[in-house]
């Protein structure tokens, strides 16, 4: 808030201080052009008395001009009068008319000098008249521009004249605003003031709080803390460290794009290779035509070998990506598959070193070609320090990898602070290694660019030669894309993993890094059973408001358990007669059954009687039918084997024995007995039915005073939600309105600022004008 205030009133001040200048412009303008004017009052003055200076010599000019044109008429009056005198006194003496011929010729002499005066009078006049009538056009020229001028400057300081009246106005106008505002101000600083005396108590007391705390924790820490295992490197090496999830997380990004930069090395290398063995078969002598020398056919043998070489370095870095996932700890000392680049890397640098004495002969080969120019000569040798050049520089890039690959193997093969200069180094080779290629590539080109020359250059070398120039420019670009990224990444590369024991300096050991990522595994697990959703419970207030509402129910519910009572027993006795009432039901319908029976027997036995014998002959099926029935009911009486009752209560199992074959009151009195306890068990299942029901009913009523308590809660808290929404709208206004006083304050004292700086220009300007009027009144005292 306090920056913002700042940065207003700086830019209010600014604003005002631009202002100033332009006003102060304008008023030199002003000041300037009455100047102006006043010079040209005085020069307009000063033509007119020349004017008049000119009128008074033109009116005497004239006045004598007219007195010689007198004069010249009397002289020729007198002339004519002597001519006539002559011819009278011809005849006279000699003497005479030699007087009168010296007088004439005085007189002569006399005319010709006036009349030449009169001439150069006239002259004189005509070009004053000229040169005034010039003179005055230009004066009314000048004249009416400058009153152009002065209307324009007069409309200019009238308008600026308003304007200053107008913001006069609105200052004024703004006083009486700020002052209310200042009223209110020093109100709110009152206040202030007052809150402030309150927060310093508060401070005081929360320092004094925050000491006794700070010394109790001391007191805790010196008698319970045995010591600080971090003040020691020794015992802080055995602390584990954190992990760097965002390291990890970049370390992969980074190996991620340094595999597609490598890939694309790669790719240039094998196209390389490849199209110099195709050149080696087809320049300076074509294999088809003629055998290629002993020296070519080996370096063509050793170049068809560099995809093993140059393969695994794409795999080996691909391996590499593939180890730094976001759960493993990627420092020099835990990358075990960077030695495994590092020693393709160092295998692909000796194939180099093993072909460079090769492409160096067979450079040479070219130069001692029938055709092969001087300019062509010059090219093979740049190419052949441009090769020597590569192949150092991949030396040197072998060398620093192997450096970063050494912690791998031994922990204490290269110091931690020397890790930054070796990844500075690398980049730097990197560079180098690009602008090597670039060259090699350059000259390559202009080299191409003499063998079209050639009258015997053939279209197979043409297009080998296109293909190799174009895997060059693939090679340099990937290089320099290489180059470019690892100076990108340079500061990842040189800054700290963060990984190692809190304040210690000790490189992390592979050990540490198992049991780090051990205790990582440890805690996820942790954090992910934390996560785990508790179960449902009731929350003790809740089950003591509960208990209360039970508690206070309970007369209700022994008086609806005595009504549930004498209704289970109605309902016992009621059962209990609608089974007698179905026993009665089953025994007269058994009765009516063996009565009906006995009285189909007799009535056969009357018919078989009444019939004599022709009714025993046509029936004998019948009467053998029922001799048999009577067998079966006899062996069956005799075996004792049970008899099956069925009803809609149950199903009865009863065994006949031969004392009791025709006790049918006995049997009566099982039926009974066998339903009674029928009726007893469904009338506890009732029961317990019963029971459940109120329990059940219990549980409801006490789910719903639960409920209504719940929503009684729910209703406070929002209760307490708005009250608490209220009181942040009640301190953001005050926030919003201290801010305002704040603001108010400093546009006051810019305000306040800008009036006295007006007052000072306004003092200025008086003073101007008094000296300008000093001034005028000096030059009229001395024009008088």
């Amino acid at each position: 808030m306090a920056a913002d205030l700042q940065a207003k009133y700086s830019k209010l001040a600014q604003e005002y201080s631009k202002l100033r200048a332009q006003n102060q412009v304008l008023k030199k303008a002003v000041v300037d052009e009455q100047a102006s004017s006043a010079s040209l009052k005085d020069q307009m003055k000063q033509r007119d008395q020349s004017l008049r200076k000119v009128e008074q010599e033109m009116d005497s000019l004239s006045f004598r001009n007219q007195q010689l044109a007198k004069r010249v008429e009397l002289l020729q009056e007198e002339l004519a009068a002597c001519e006539a005198k002559g011819k009278k006194g011809k005849n006279k003496g000699d003497s005479p008319s030699q007087q009168g011929l010296q007088t004439q010729s005085v007189f002569d002499e006399d005319l010709q000098k006036k009349i030449q005066e009169n001439e150069r009078l006239h002259i004189q006049f005509y070009e004053a008249d000229e040169q005034h009538r010039r003179q005055e056009a230009q004066l009314r020229v000048r004249l009416e521009e400058l009153d152009r001028d002065s209307e324009q400057h007069q409309a200019i300081v009238d308008g600026l004249t308003a304007k200053y009246m107008e913001n006069i106005e609105r200052l004024q106008s703004d006083k009486a605003r700020l002052e209310v505002k200042a009223q209110t101000l020093e109100r709110e600083a009152k206040e202030c003031r007052v809150r402030t005396e309150e927060c310093q108590q508060q401070l005081r007391r929360c320092q004094s709080e925050l000491n006794r705390q700070v010394k109790q924790s001391s007191s805790v820490i010196q008698e319970k803390v045995p010591f600080n295992d971090t003040k020691f490197g020794d015992y802080n090496s055995l602390n584990v460290p954190p992990h760097n999830r965002r390291h990890q997380l970049k370390a992969r990004d980074v190996t991620g794009q340094a595999l597609g930069f490598v890939q694309d090395l790669v790719a240039a290398l094998l196209n390389f290779h490849s199209y110099t063995e195709q050149r080696v078969h087809i320049y300076p002598l074509d294999s088809s035509i003629e055998p290629v020398s002993p020296l070519n056919q080996k370096f063509s043998q050793y170049l068809h070998e560099n995809a093993a070489y140059v393969r695994p370095l794409e795999d080996s870095l691909l391996q590499l990506h593939e180890s730094i996932t976001e759960d493993t700890v990627t420092v020099l000392e835990t990358v075990g598959t960077l030695r495994n680049f590092a020693d393709h890397f160092s295998s692909y640098t000796h194939f180099l070193q093993k072909i460079l004495p090769y492409q160096l002969k067979s450079l040479e080969e070219e130069c001692e070609a029938p055709l092969c120019t001087a300019a062509l000569s010059g090219k093979n040798q740049e190419l052949q320090s441009d090769m020597k050049r590569v192949t150092s520089m991949f030396e040197r890039l072998q060398n620093y990898i192997n450096l970063l690959a050494l912690p791998s193997v031994r922990q204490d093969a290269m110091p931690q602070s020397s890790t930054s200069a070796v990844f500075t180094q690398l980049a730097a080779c990197l560079h180098s290694l690009h602008d090597a290629v670039k060259e090699m590539s350059k000259h390559y080109s202009q080299k191409a660019g003499l063998e079209q020359e050639l009258p015997t250059i053939t279209q197979k070398l043409r297009t080998t030669t296109e293909c190799l120039l174009g895997s060059l420019g693939s090679l340099t670009n990937s290089t320099g894309k290489i180059a470019t990224f690892f100076s990108n990444n340079l500061d990842f590369f040189t800054s700290s993993p963060g990984y190692g024991p809190r304040g210690g300096t000790v490189a992390l050991n592979p050990l540490q890094a198992e049991s780090m990522l051990a205790n990582k595994k440890k805690a996820a697990a942790y954090i992910h059973a934390l996560r785990k959703p508790r179960p449902q419970f009731v929350p003790y207030r809740e089950a003591l408001s509960n208990r209360r509402v039970l508690t206070s129910s309970t007369e209700s519910r022994e008086g609806l358990t005595q009504q549930v009572q004498q209704s289970q027993e109605k309902i016992a006795r009621l059962e209990q007669e609608k089974e007698h009432w179905l026993l009665e039901a089953q025994l007269g319908k058994v009765r009516l059954e063996k009565e009906s029976q006995r009285i189909a027997d007799l009535e056969a036995q009357l018919a078989a009687a009444a019939g004599g014998d022709q009714i025993s002959h046509t029936a004998p099926a019948s009467a053998l039918v029922h001799s048999s029935q009577e067998d079966a009911e006899t062996e069956q009486r005799a075996t004792g084997e049970p008899t099956l009752c069925t009803s809609l209560v149950g199903v009865l199992s009863t065994t006949p024995t031969a004392d009791h074959v025709g006790d049918e009151e006995s049997r009566e009195q099982l039926i009974k007995t066998h339903y009674m306890a029928r009726v007893g068990e469904l009338t506890t299942q009732l029961q317990v039915s019963d029971s459940k029901a109120v329990h059940f009913h219990s549980e409801c009523r006490a789910l719903a005073k639960r409920l209504a308590i719940a929503e009684k809660s729910r209703e406070t808290l929002t209760e307490e939600v708005k009250l608490a929404n209220q009181n942040v709208t009640r301190l953001q206004d005050e926030l919003a309105t201290t801010k305002r006083s704040y603001e108010d304050q400093l546009s006051m004292m810019s305000d306040h600022l800008c009036s006295m700086n007006e007052t000072l220009s306004k003092q200025r300007e008086e003073i101007d004008t008094l000296k300008l009027g000093s001034k005028g009144n000096a030059k009229k005292n001395k024009g008088r």
